[in-house]
């Protein structure tokens, strides 16, 4: 379950190459276009520009390299070239990269054009939940620890937590133990060791967090139709804290007013 400092170096340099990922989409207006066209992008990013592999696509028999889950879509949302984003969406792209033999994962909830106040905070407060969740993390916490800051920060500001997905460990495999629960009491759970990885991935709903798959077998959406929001990153725990593997460059002024390591 514990990664030695080789593997952890590997998992670093797959973490960076990720994070480089999200700031090449960061460049883009994604008004306009389809989910398909900007999986295909990834995909030739990754591979050709990166000369990574897309870690996402085959596994469980999935044909892409990325989720787009667009407003009341809570997970899992395929790519598709009918489905355009608009001005006022919002969508979440999860990717995963390979390098190496070692995986990263990541995601991040974008707004498309000008979006609304209410799903704006709604983004922003996911956003600070999977932080309350990573500052949570440390050796000799417990699992329960993280999921009590996260659900905490989203009862507080009105929101829902998704249960039924969870963040997981992961290294040469997309998920290994254990499994990290968005809900929680701390002191309760794993306890957290140097060496562990693994993924803190919060998904917030508007309204209730009840969530059901569409036909496809792949499409999770929210089951009263509201907006749901998640990001995600790939973690270390260190001796002194944590290590956020897949930070981007624009949350660096984040991680230095805390005691999170780049």
């Amino acid at each position: 379950m514990t990664k030695q400092p080789e593997e952890l170096a590997l998992l670093a340099e797959s973490g960076r190459l990720l994070a480089s990922v999200f700031e090449m989409l960061d460049q883009i207006s994604l008004v306009g276009l389809s989910t398909l066209q900007i999986d295909a992008m990834v995909e030739q990013f990754i591979v050709h520009d990166l000369q990574a592999r897309p870690a996402s696509k085959g596994q469980y028999d999935y044909g892409f390299v990325l989720n787009s889950s667009v407003n009341e879509v809570v997970c899992h949302g395929v790519p598709s070239q009918t489905t355009v984003l608009r001005d006022g969406d919002i969508v979440n792209l999860d990717i995963t990269l390979e390098k190496n033999g070692y995986i990263a994962d990541s995601s991040k909830t974008y707004l498309v054009g000008q979006v609304n106040p209410a799903a704006r905070r709604l983004v922003e407060t996911t956003y600070e939940a999977m932080w309350m969740g990573i500052e949570a993390v440390r050796p000799g916490a417990r699992l329960g620890d993280i999921g009590w800051a996260i659900e905490r920060h989203a009862k507080r500001n009105g929101y829902s937590v998704v249960r039924e997905y969870c963040g997981h460990g992961i290294g040469r495999e997309m998920h290994e133990a254990p499994q990290i629960l968005h809900f929680g009491k701390p002191g309760t759970g794993l306890t957290l060791r140097e060496g562990m990885v693994f993924t803190i991935e919060p998904m917030l709903n508007r309204g209730r967090r009840h969530v059901r798959t569409e036909p496809d077998g792949w499409t999770v959406v929210t089951r009263d139709g509201s907006l749901s929001a998640q990001f995600e990153h790939t973690v270390a725990v260190t001796a002194s804290g944590v290590s956020v593997l897949t930070l981007r460059p624009d949350e660096r002024n984040r991680v230095a007013k805390t005691k999170v390591l780049a």
